[in-house]
């Protein structure tokens, strides 16, 4: 996913400061950037949700993960990239503003581009609002969108932490740290993305991850979870309708919970309820 939004320039620029453009890129294992000294007049703030990647600092290359914001000042030369085979998911803006130099340096931002974040979940919100705010106003409020980029920086100045060096985590440990959760919330509504943000990583990423991690698909995990409590039902509860225990294990539609018991057990949850009766 690849959310490019964009404005036109202020000039003059009444405001503190006003966003360039903004935006989200997701599972893009091409987000890279090279720009040389003098040639990027903007302010460029990331910050990264899922992910690895590299950001390059003092000709060093430094590892940024979930958590993780990058900041550079307007005409500083940037390098940075994401990981192949765990691209980022970021939020981004560039902004400008002629007194934001004097400000950020003066706050001791000019001293590091990679920075870590205490409460990232706040930042990332502001930056998802000031993203819908270009989408649904783009031009016509220039005080709501000068307001919402003025949020996003306020909350990464508040949010903002030396940079930590840290290992990047065992991925496929964390799913399996997950598995626990994920059965017992099986028979909830499955949502792969609410599992892949827990993980740090993105969906498809998620999707290989655990297939490595268990030999299967997260959905064909959560059928067979689903499928478990079900077995447990019938034999528990020898009246309950089928309708219902399908209900009760993820499936709105009985019928198609008949059709994925038949095709794991191989027999219709009422011939596996029969089988069970007889036997005790």
């Amino acid at each position: 996913m690849r959310n490019h939004l964009t404005l036109p320039l202020l000039d003059p620029n009444p405001f503190l400061l006003f966003p360039e453009s903004a935006g989200r890129y997701m599972d893009e294992p091409d987000h890279r950037a090279e720009r040389p000294a003098d040639t990027f007049p903007y302010f460029n703030l990331h910050y990264v949700r899922a992910g690895e990647g590299l950001v390059e600092a003092d000709g060093q290359w430094q590892p940024v993960y979930p958590g993780d914001a990058f900041l550079y000042f307007p005409n500083q030369p940037q390098k940075y990239r994401t990981s192949e085979d765990r691209p980022w998911d970021v939020y981004w803006m560039h902004f400008y503003g002629d007194r934001l130099p004097e400000l950020l340096t003066e706050q001791g931002f000019r001293r590091s581009v990679v920075w870590s974040t205490r409460e990232g979940e706040a930042l990332e919100a502001r930056l998802a609002q000031l993203v819908r705010e270009i989408g649904d106003r783009k031009p016509l409020h220039p005080s709501a969108l000068s307001t919402a980029a003025y949020g996003a920086l306020a909350e990464f100045m508040a949010q903002a932490a030396p940079y930590r060096p840290r290992r990047g985590r065992d991925a496929q440990g964390v799913v399996r740290e997950l598995l626990p959760a994920m059965q017992d919330a099986a028979c909830e509504p499955f949502s792969l993305e609410t599992w892949a943000d827990k993980a740090g990583v993105t969906p498809h990423y998620f999707c290989k991850l655990f297939r490595k991690s268990t030999q299967m698909s997260p959905m064909d995990f959560i059928t067979l979870c689903r499928l478990r409590h079900a077995k447990q039902q019938l034999m528990d509860d020898l009246r309950r309708p089928v309708g219902e225990i399908a209900g009760l294990c993820g499936y709105p539609s009985a019928s198609y919970f008949i059709k994925r018991f038949k095709e794991k057990e191989g027999v219709t949850p009422a011939a596996y309820r029969e089988m069970h009766a007889y036997r005790t």
